[in-house]
């Protein structure tokens, strides 16, 4: 049997749909990131909160995500909490459908980073439960990315048809994703299959040691990945709108492109790990990055969508990816792999948005967007010397076939 018929076989029916419930679970919480972003038009708009103020709102939501993500992550080594799921799950759409209670940017603030604990909490948990569920399949670890992608792409045109339609009254209508959210979560049922077992082999039978060397190298990628991507949501359909001669509607278009672009991008990578060494991905994606991204700062008119959509491909291509490269870098604190991989994934951009929101108030926004071209340069250049690791299945599973654990012949 070859690797990529092994893999699919792997990965039973009843693990299938629960990969699939919660990947939906995960497209519910982050649909509230994608939200805080979708919502700075209208503080901009409707509340005459200026740049900084607006970047101030997403920087709440970072921030508090950012400080308390690691912890969850710690928690989750040491303890099953299977009830922080749900819980993570009300918090996250709580805080933003309460933003329409006070005009005031501090509350507001407050509202977000209540919303960013939940999605804190979420983030760990939710890729454990992944992980033993998908075992190595990259394809089906890819989907649980995949719904947190498809939450982003989807949280503009929800915002649109509630808050743009009815104003930011009517943000308690954005607690309606949480509450499929908590059902899809109690529909998983038990898993069975050899991929729960490989879950489980990897977490009691790998025998490697944790490569903090390589894991800090990564977490350097995924903060320069974060900015370039929360800066460019945070102020696309601005952007677009002002600089490239777009009227409104095709301006809010954008975002919702810019995440779909994310959405196949997860996807893409996620196939591609079953051919070619994941690290070797995210060099040339991160490398792609960097022309297709000048692209998107520099055309005009309606072909800057192409390079919206590439934009966010080439960024979203590394984002499943690094999930189990983390876990197979740090194979004995996966929950703080997690917490690191995916809450700085969104929370670092998070805290630089202010300081792009406040350029952008002195030199316009294009002359605030111009720094990100570095970024993915710089993130190609120190995942050069950083190797691939063996993943936690085939760890185990070596470890299980050495000579020494095999039974002696019989006499």
């Amino acid at each position: 049997m070859n690797t990529l018929e092994g893999m699919l076989s792997s990965v039973s029916r009843s693990a299938r749909a629960g990969a699939r419930l919660l990947a939906y679970s995960h497209a519910t919480v982050d649909f509230y990131q994608g939200a805080v972003a979708a919502l700075v038009p209208f503080l901009v708009l409707e509340r005459g909160y200026d740049y900084a103020a607006a970047a101030g709102v997403v920087l709440a939501g970072s921030l508090s995500s950012s400080i308390v993500q690691p912890l969850f992550g710690v928690l989750g080594d040491r303890w099953t909490m299977r009830w922080l799921i749900p819980v993570a799950i009300v918090l996250s759409g709580a805080g933003i459908a309460a933003i329409s209670v006070s005009e005031s940017v501090w509350v507001t603030a407050l509202l977000a980073g209540l919303s960013g604990v939940g999605v804190a909490a979420y983030h760990p948990a939710g890729a454990n439960r992944s992980r033993r569920i998908s075992g190595d399949d990259h394809v089906v670890m890819s989907w649980f990315s995949l719904g947190g992608t498809i939450g982003f792409a989807v949280a503009p045109l929800f915002v649109a048809a509630t808050v743009g339609v009815w104003g930011l009254e009517a943000t308690p209508l954005l607690l309606v994703p949480a509450l499929t959210g908590l059902a899809a979560v109690a529909l998983i049922g038990p898993v069975t299959g050899s991929a729960e077992r490989t879950g489980k082999a990897s977490r009691a039978g790998h025998a490697g040691r944790d490569d903090w060397g390589s894991f800090s190298m990564m977490t350097v990628a995924i903060v320069c990945r974060s900015v370039v991507f929360v800066g460019l949501g945070s102020f696309l359909v601005l952007f677009v709108h002002a600089h490239a001669g777009l009227g409104e509607t095709a301006a809010a278009t954008s975002l919702f492109v810019f995440y779909l672009g994310g959405a196949f991008g997860t996807a893409v990578g996620g196939h591609l790990a079953r051919r070619w060494a994941r690290v070797t991905i995210l060099r040339w994606s991160y490398a792609l990055a960097v022309p297709v991204l000048a692209g998107l700062l520099f055309v005009p008119g309606p072909a800057v969508f192409v390079f919206i959509a590439l934009t966010s491909l080439v960024l979203y291509v590394p984002f499943s990816l690094h999930v189990t490269l983390g876990q197979d870098y740090l194979p004995r604190r996966m929950g703080t792999a997690n917490g690191v991989t995916l809450g700085l994934a969104v929370s670092a951009g998070g805290l630089a948005s202010p300081v792009i929101g406040a350029l952008a108030d002195d030199v316009g926004l294009q002359g605030a967007l111009l720094p990100l071209l570095v970024l993915p340069a710089l993130a190609c250049l120190v995942l050069v010397r950083v190797r691939e690791p063996v993943s936690a299945t085939v760890a185990a599973e070596a470890k299980s076939s050495s000579p020494a654990d095999r039974p002696s012949p019989a006499p």
